[in-house]
């Protein structure tokens, strides 16, 4: 590890700051999940539905926030905010070779094992890493109105969905501030880049435990989010391309949108 005058000097950030921009996000989104959202929503017993769309609005909410702070990191150190600054900034670009650090499109390969590993950690591992995770901590188990698969395994609100289409774009717009305009250039744009100068090769460990400890707005998947972030933290890091992560994590927003489409049709 470096000092933080070492790290501010080089353009890595200290441990203060990285904590500092983790807190913004994390307390930001605990704050609107367990003090806005039983405020706003309504009686879950009397409104089911209407809890469920208050719940996905705060959290949408919480993902525009994620998207404010990474813009406000990128404007406050290279001064704009142009598409070629917020590129070179947050990793958006073609991966690199990680010996020559030359762009090289076939590294896009990559993608295929880590979907597949995606895809085993969020269906295969995630529900028994919950479960885990709540039997060492049990006061982190949801509370009624804050486990989403609960509510929409509900076979009234099923029916009640069918022919919402405001909600599937309700979903959709916090899908993409979720997994791409949010917590992808906050986390694997934002900080990822600048943390190697405090945690060394380790970087994308200590992104990816921070992207699960962020999860204050559904503790329960705390574990499982840290574990889905080592996943899409390491290819973003090795190929320093932050769009290996937006895939990677989309394609969770992509499985969840066709179960909503399904919903809105009628054919769950």
């Amino acid at each position: 590890m470096t000092n933080s005058t070492s790290t501010q000097t080089n353009g890595q950030y200290s441990l203060a700051k990285i904590l500092g921009i983790w807190a913004a996000a994390a307390v930001f989104g605990a704050i609107l999940s367990w003090v806005v959202y039983p405020a706003l929503a309504p009686d879950l017993e009397a409104d089911r539905l209407g809890a469920g769309v208050t719940r996905v609005v705060v959290m949408t909410v919480v993902m525009i926030w994620l998207f404010i702070l990474a813009m406000i990191i990128v404007y406050r150190e290279e001064g704009d905010l142009r598409w070629a600054t917020i590129r070179q900034r947050l990793w958006l670009n073609t991966p690199q070779d990680p010996k020559t650090g030359e762009t090289r499109g076939r590294l896009w390969l990559w993608v295929i094992p880590f979907l597949i590993l995606t895809a085993l950690v969020q269906v295969g591992l995630g529900p028994v890493l919950d479960g885990m995770w709540v039997s060492i901590f049990p006061f982190f188990a949801p509370p009624p109105g804050y486990d989403a698969g609960e509510i929409l395994g509900s076979p009234v609100i099923q029916a009640q969905l069918v022919g919402a289409w405001g909600f599937f774009g309700l979903f959709l717009l916090m899908a993409v501030f979720n997994t791409f305009l949010g917590e992808e250039l906050l986390f694997r744009g934002a900080l990822l880049p600048k943390m190697n100068g405090v945690f060394g090769r380790w970087d994308w460990v200590a992104n990816g435990v921070l992207f699960g400890l962020y999860h204050l707005t559904q503790p329960w998947g705390i574990l499982a989010s840290a574990i889905s972030g080592l996943v899409w933290a390491f290819p973003a890091r090795r190929f320093r391309s932050t769009w290996m992560s937006v895939i990677l994590h989309s394609a969770q927003s992509v499985y969840l949108l066709f179960l909503i489409v399904g919903l809105v049709l009628g054919l769950a």
